[in-house]
């Protein structure tokens, strides 16, 4: 991940300048994050203990203790995101990544948060779910003066309530949140709390859509329902790394949506609970199992299981289109057309044209056709048995017996036990012979029609 600006001119110029050696002395030093990859969980090195997330794909920022307050250093600026290897995509965001790193803090800290602004406009942060003064929460214009360019402003507040929440500007959000400008913040409980269990595994990330034409890196804010790149912490599958879990942990996954649809997010071979949203901890009677929860625009999800199956299991979004990469949408559907003797013809016109879609799209998963540079294909990603023809928000959890508690590496793939595979059936074929309830292509009861011959009667009229 590269932290230069894709901005050039004089707007950049003084967002930079603005900010002296002298007022950046007094401030805590802004950390950044040079990799895309998981970072380990940030031990908290003073204040009150807790448990830390891990954010997929993402970091927690560390802080500064001062006469007993949680000092904290965002900065707003362009930034660009390794979305995949080999895939870049320009953007703004904190701290030199998209999504801004993640704050832990507990329940009761005095929190202080510096914000500088170094974009070539001015912008705010808004603190989604907090309970703080109104003049803290973070609404150009109408809450506060917005930052300007080379501006930085501090916010103040307690938090008072534990639970899972985001941030993200309120000024020019069309252009700043379609541009990646958003991050989370986990508010632990200061002590035991009834409704919230202690955990051995705790995962956070948010979704975020982003329009980026093919051979393109900047995204189309303009876009409201027809995005291309579907990702979870600004990473598309097989990028998006693995959440870990060692047999009978339990595991708790927090997710956040700032997009413009809805996710339902899935879960194989476990079943779990909605054990909070970014209103607070569900009371136990309102809980009930689940393979699937909606996270809606705006909302967020804190789901808890016992990672008892051990195995890679799929963890994705369930509409289809969001687990796969730029794909054409204006393409027609071709299946069942009788492409033979065409595609030569073409060929000699358009060397490097090719059928798309008379049998289904799977052949896209293993095909290596010629791309635009800085181009995601449409489906990527292999397993241990094949193309897996997924991308976007997808990736898995891997189950494993004998992981140390504070193991996150990727193990590998799962080795199946014996005879736990599903295979091809090699006994006594079907017998072509047995009647079928149905022609094949007629449903029962479904009227014959055709198209009037020359004997029918028709042929004048």
């Amino acid at each position: 991940m590269q932290r230069r600006s894709f901005f050039t001119g004089a707007a950049t110029a003084v967002a930079a300048a603005s900010v002296s050696r002298v007022a950046m002395a007094t401030l805590p030093e802004p950390a950044t994050q040079s990799t895309p990859d998981t970072a380990a969980p940030l031990v908290p090195p003073n204040g009150r203990p807790y448990r830390p997330v891990v954010t997929l794909n993402g970091w927690t920022t560390p802080w500064r203790m001062h006469n007993g307050v949680k000092e904290f250093h965002l900065v707003a600026e362009p930034v660009v995101r390794e979305v995949a290897p080999g895939f870049v995509v320009n953007m703004w965001g904190y701290n030199g990544q998209s999504p801004g790193p993640t704050i832990e803090v507990v329940e009761g800290d005095q929190v202080r948060i510096f914000v500088t602004n170094r974009l070539p406009e001015h912008t705010t942060i808004h603190w989604h779910g907090q309970r703080l003064p109104n003049g803290m929460d973070g609404v150009g214009g109408l809450t506060q003066p917005h930052i300007a360019p080379g501006k930085t402003f501090v916010y103040e507040f307690t938090a008072r309530r534990p639970g899972t929440f985001m941030y993200h500007p309120h000024a020019d959000e069309m252009t700043q949140m379609a541009m990646g400008m958003m991050g989370l913040w986990i508010t632990h409980p200061k002590g035991t709390h009834p409704l919230i269990a202690n955990v051995d595994r705790d995962y956070a990330f948010l979704l975020s859509a982003f329009d980026v034409e093919p051979g393109t890196r900047t995204p189309r804010v303009n876009e409201m329902t027809d995005f291309n790149i579907w990702t979870f912490n600004s990473r598309v599958f097989p990028a998006i790394d693995p959440l870990v879990a060692r047999q009978n942990d339990r595991v708790r996954i927090r997710v956040g949506n700032l997009t413009m649809t809805n996710h339902p997010i899935h879960v194989h071979g476990h079943e779990f609970e909605v054990t909070g949203t970014d209103g607070g901890p569900v009371p136990r009677s309102a809980r009930w199992p689940e393979v699937t929860t909606d996270v809606a625009v705006g909302q967020m999800r804190q789901v808890e299981f016992i990672a008892n199956e051990l195995g890679d299991w799929a963890l994705h979004c369930h509409k289809s289109h969001h687990t796969m990469g730029a794909m054409g949408h204006d393409v027609p559907t071709m299946i069942g057309v009788d492409h033979r003797g065409l595609v030569a013809r073409i060929q000699k016109i358009v060397p490097d044209y090719m059928v798309m879609g008379e049998r289904g799209m799977a052949d896209m998963g293993a095909m290596e056709m010629p791309l635009p540079d800085n181009t995601f294909p449409m489906m990527s990603g292999t397993g241990p048995y094949g193309a897996l023809e997924m991308g976007g928000m997808f990736t898995t959890l891997k189950v494993r017996q004998h992981l140390g508690a504070s193991d996150y590496r990727d193990p590998g793939w799962f080795k199946h036990p014996a005879h736990t595979v599903a295979r091809e059936w090699t006994g006594a074929p079907l017998d072509a012979t047995a009647p079928r309830q149905t022609s094949p292509g007629h449903a029962p009861g479904e009227p014959s029609v055709r198209k009037p011959g020359a004997a029918s009667g028709h042929e004048h009229h």
